[in-house]
């Protein structure tokens, strides 16, 4: 008996043993996985949403319906690989601050939660023009407006997911700053991300014109947040996988 309590304390640290320059690369690898799927997923929907014209909008999905679903697999596949991502930046950043490490993981997965839900509601745009449903007794504008009424919780509820997100984002910065083994200028990129994010998260709902200024969005959050978070990604590639056990 004795020995098998052995065996399994055994096994359970053969699992858990993942060197810091092992969590590095799976950490660059998901990050790269979710720019990819994020990037198809946002130029499928992009092309098919034209806010604020829901006829135009109801015409591209009733005609691409399949870029449609595709669009939300993609983000959809993008979020299975996000908790891979957690996990990995926990195990690398656990010897700077195991406790603040696995606080920041978990606000990544509250991300992954809020926005998983939002997704849902996505699917539910499809369902004016389902023939599984009978529709016939509204009139085509009337299913149009319940189609963008159901695109409306996605555009608010994004927003709110990346404030959590931001938090995420700071923690990581934080860490990285006090390592001895990550570049500090990565940790100040990404804290400069998270002033992006909660300024962005904030003001779309705060903001009653927020609609009419997206080109903030690339400014305070795009471009800040992509430089940051790819230089992390080229540096644990390149560089953490060098990175000795603490």
């Amino acid at each position: 008996m004795n020995s098998n309590k052995l065996g399994g304390t055994e096994m359970t640290d053969r699992i858990a043993d993942i060197s810091l320059g092992k969590a590095a690369l799976v950490a660059g690898f998901g990050f790269l996985a979710i720019t990819v799927f994020n990037a198809i997923g946002f130029s499928l929907l992009s092309n098919l949403i034209v806010r604020g014209d829901a006829a135009t909008t109801a015409s591209n999905i009733m005609a691409s319906g399949l870029l449609f679903r595709l669009g939300i697999a993609s983000w959809i596949v993008n979020l299975a690989v996000e908790p891979v991502v957690a996990w990995a930046l926990y195990i690398f950043l656990k010897p700077v601050n195991k406790s603040l490490s696995l606080l920041t993981a978990w606000f990544r997965l509250l991300y992954v939660a809020i926005a998983g839900s939002i997704f849902v509601t996505l699917f539910s745009v499809l369902l004016p023009y389902s023939r599984t449903v009978d529709y016939t007794v509204f009139h085509p504008d009337q299913l149009n407006a319940l189609a963008m009424l159901f695109l409306n919780p996605y555009d608010h509820g994004i927003n709110i997911a990346f404030v959590f997100f931001g938090i995420h984002i700071l923690g990581l910065g934080y860490l990285i700053i006090k390592s001895d083994y990550v570049p500090r200028i990565l940790g100040i990129l990404l804290i400069i991300a998270f002033v992006g994010y909660q300024i962005d998260g904030f003001a779309s709902f705060l903001s009653s014109n927020y609609a009419d200024n997206e080109a903030l969005f690339f400014l305070f959050v795009a471009a800040p947040a992509f430089t940051a978070e790819f230089s992390l990604t080229v540096w644990l590639l390149i560089k953490g996988r060098k990175v000795e056990q603490r």
